[in-house]
């Protein structure tokens, strides 16, 4: 059984039902979604981002992706394009941009991204978000943001940061201080793993936070799987059903 927590400004319970499809995706082909590389400034730095946006007519709601530790890798691409499937403009800044790129090496990655002030990765999303809000393609009005392990911990701390946003996502991160997460306007949702103690140890205070502070964060624990089973997908299925929320969550969050 998955164990859900849902936090409410009215208090109430939202259970997540995992056997109830999502809505349908938009009929894409793979040629209807186009990716690149873009580049735009941070202050006197420049950022290289990778961005995937799909072909349509209306303009779609953006979303932010945070990368893991291991920085831009090819798990962090996928998924921006899987969300340009689902009808989204996504974007993921390579926050180790001012340290000449994401690193061959996962190890490499880990220890530069250890090192990153916590203040220039605001700025730095800041400066994506208002890249994103000027393509053609973009809502300017709809934005989310979506991180996974480390990104996911920094999506959380960057919706205390921007008041802007319209949704964020945690996958398996940990919360920010209690106090800070009294400034977040915009809904969350959490995708966390049962076992993944070290993160799951941190639930309950950020629960009590979210209920102090009256915002709305739901959150689900999937069974039998650890910590970054999105990309592990050690149980296809549980994975799967994950994504699904995640995707239903932005659309009743950021529209489509």
């Amino acid at each position: 059984m998955v164990e859900v927590g849902s936090v409410a400004a009215v208090g109430a319970v939202v259970l997540i039902n995992l056997h109830q499809p999502p809505p349908s995706s938009p009929n894409l082909r793979p040629s209807d979604v186009h990716a690149e590389y873009v580049k735009f400034p941070s202050g006197r730095d420049t950022i290289t981002a990778y961005l995937a946006y799909p072909e349509r007519k209306d303009r779609a709601p953006s979303v932010v992706v945070i990368h893991e530790i291991f920085g831009l890798s090819d798990f962090i691409r996928q998924t921006t394009e899987q969300l340009a499937k689902d009808g989204f403009v996504a974007i993921t800044p390579d926050l180790l941009s001012r340290r000449g790129g994401t690193p061959p090496s996962p190890d490499d990655a880990r220890k530069l991204i250890a090192g990153l002030d916590p203040d220039t990765v605001t700025k730095d999303l800041d400066a994506t978000v208002a890249y994103v809000k000027h393509v053609k393609a973009a809502r300017p009005d709809r934005v989310g943001v979506i991180g996974f392990c480390w990104g996911g911990g920094q999506s959380f701390r960057y919706a205390t940061n921007n008041p802007s946003l319209a949704a964020f996502v945690v996958c398996y991160g940990p919360g920010p201080d209690a106090t800070s997460i009294a400034r977040i306007r915009a809904k969350g949702l959490g995708v966390y793993a049962e076992n993944d103690e070290r993160i799951k140890a941190g639930l309950p205070d950020v629960d009590a936070a979210i209920r102090t502070y009256h915002k709305s964060y739901r959150y689900a624990v999937y069974p039998g799987v650890g910590h970054g089973f999105l990309r592990t997908r050690e149980k296809p299925e549980v994975a799967d059903s994950a994504w699904r929320d995640v995707i239903r969550f932005f659309r009743e969050s950021l529209g489509t």
